[in-house]
């Protein structure tokens, strides 16, 4: 691969991923930025709108999120008041749920992201969108745990 001074090829799978996450996200927070949400925003209202309430855990889990990390997402949502945290059956949990706001907010977000969805499958192809896809998805379901960390099975002799 010819050697790019703009965007130099990397051999860190880790760099590459997140350097494309990056343009990726950059391009869908344009295209969302008249919603008044961004794309991380955007993951979380639509998760929520198809799945209803979730526990902060359980869609933490689903977004492959941390859920400290989740709830510091969550904060600008609640104060839009676009969800709100509501008791579950356990006083100490709590689910995620969309709002009347939150609701609105998500369908005209909704609008944008499917018009910059198909704006990416016709710069990057839909075969190769699909593709990419199906990828992403094995790098998140394989066991990238470090050997390091890994239990260690002891030879039986």
């Amino acid at each position: 691969m010819p050697y790019d001074e703009e965007f130099p090829w990397t051999l860190c799978n880790c760099q590459a991923l997140r350097q494309a996450s990056r343009h990726v996200t950059q391009f869908y927070d344009q295209a969302l930025a008249p919603s008044g949400i961004r794309t991380t925003q955007y993951s979380i209202l639509h998760r929520v709108h198809e799945q209803g309430p979730k526990t902060v855990n359980e869609l933490a889990e689903q977004l492959v999120m941390d859920p400290s990390t989740l709830t510091h997402n969550l904060r600008p949502l609640l104060k839009e008041g676009l969800i709100v945290l509501q008791v579950g059956s356990d006083r100490r949990r709590r689910a995620v749920t969309l709002t009347p706001q939150g609701k609105a907010t998500h369908q005209r977000a909704r609008v944008l992201w499917l018009r910059a969805q198909a704006e990416f499958e016709q710069v990057f192809g839909s075969t190769r969108a699909v593709a990419l896809r199906q990828l992403m998805q094995d790098i998140v379901r394989a066991d990238l745990t470090p050997s390091a960390t890994k239990p260690t099975r002891k030879r039986r002799e």
